[in-house]
């Protein structure tokens, strides 16, 4: 059933604009439609307010009617977040377009523009510390409630929230011998995955689904009953986990999706690739991931002296075939110089000593020399 939806206001453009929003929203979600009927709500709302003599489509100007209405969304107390400012100026926009092309008033399509759209704030990745996220998992194992259980859930697997609420009852999938997944719905970018999962999530789901209250229902299964409905099943979570942080006296704002951010860092840290991090988290661009990634100078230390000790831009060791004793000749000496070039290379990359290592490099100056000077006896 379809949430009911808030009245748009009475004014001329409201027969234009409300066929607008059903036909854009048509294969859209609720809460789309609820943004794009909020988005026409506000304009409308501030048109008859500051213009009440626009009447028709055709009387809309870029200026002064589109502007104002940007600067009535700047100057909104409290501030808009960028996000909310940029969705509806998109929304706006896309609804323009629809009565443009529906009213054949092409001029519409010019009152706003790409470049009205506020430019997306960078995210910084939100991972927990690993003080924070010990005292909150030990503090929700302590709690060991629905809610508590369901929290740690999405710790270990990277799931939304809003991908949480919609698991079923059945969520963990045997995908081979003694491999478990749990199966994530379509959520947020419209794709389903199977995030492999542990004993330690198995147990979790287990846990949850022993705790489910009697009054659950019993049909169509859901791993979080719902039942007070889906947006209060969220606002519990959260409002959990604000408890929780409070009990302990972490004095920052924690919320759910920062689980999300600490589960992709311990996948990368743990060794996992950054593509299969994209998947577990279900990303479709790894710009998106890169925002989930905390990559500290620790991190790139580990990375640089793990690709030391496997060089790949050196040479291939030469080695010399079984057979007879190689020839004493010059070029038997310049293979011979080469692969002992290269075995000083890796070995020098392996030293941590900087007086030996810069001892090292004097050494291998001197093969380059004799191998240049070799070379040169060579050619002549």
């Amino acid at each position: 059933m379809k949430r009911p939806r808030f009245p748009l206001p009475t004014h001329p453009l409201t027969k234009f604009f409300a066929p607008a929003v059903e036909s854009v929203t048509t294969s859209l979600s609720d809460a789309s439609v609820t943004s794009y009927r909020g988005t026409v709500r506000l304009f409308l709302t501030y048109l008859g307010a500051q213009y009440p003599e626009v009447h028709s489509l055709e009387q809309l100007r870029r200026d002064p009617h589109i502007l104002g209405w940007l600067a009535l969304l700047r100057a909104h107390r409290p501030p808009f977040a960028t996000i909310t400012y940029a969705n509806y100026v998109i929304y706006l926009r896309r609804l323009l377009e629809e009565l443009a092309w529906t009213q054949h008033l092409p001029d519409l399509t010019h009152l706003l523009g790409r470049d009205d759209v506020p430019r997306k704030a960078h995210h910084l990745p939100r991972p927990l510390t690993p003080e924070q996220d010990a005292l909150i998992q030990q503090e929700l194992l302590r709690r060991d409630d629905l809610l508590s259980n369901a929290l740690l859930l999405l710790r270990h697997t990277g799931m939304r929230i809003s991908e949480s609420v919609d698991l079923s009852f059945d969520c963990l999938r045997l995908v081979g011998p003694g491999q478990w997944a749990i199966h994530v719905p379509l959520g947020k970018l419209k794709t389903e995955r199977l995030v492999p999962v542990d004993s330690v999530v198995c147990q979790l789901v287990e846990r949850i689904q022993s705790l489910r209250p009697p009054t659950a229902p019993k049909s169509g299964l859901l791993l979080l009953p719902r039942l007070r409905g889906r947006r209060q099943m969220v606002r519990n979570l959260r409002a959990t986990l604000r408890e929780v942080i409070a009990s302990l006296g972490i004095p920052v704002r924690i919320v759910p999706h920062q689980f999300r951010h600490t589960y992709g860092t311990e996948m990368l840290r743990a060794g996992v690739s950054f593509a299969a991090v994209i998947k577990l988290l279900g990303h479709k661009s790894p710009h998106m991931t890169l925002e989930y990634l905390e990559i500290t100078q620790q991190d790139l230390q580990r990375e640089f002296h793990l690709a030391l000790s496997h060089p790949r831009h050196m040479i291939p060791t030469r080695t010399i075939p079984p057979g007879p004793t190689p020839r004493a000749d010059l070029s038997t000496l310049i293979d011979s110089l080469i692969t002992a070039q290269h075995i000083l290379e890796i070995y020098r990359r392996n030293v941590i000593d900087p007086s030996a290592r810069r001892l090292l490099d004097r050494l291998a100056n001197r093969i380059v020399k004799i191998l240049t000077q070799t070379k040169k006896l060579k050619a002549s």
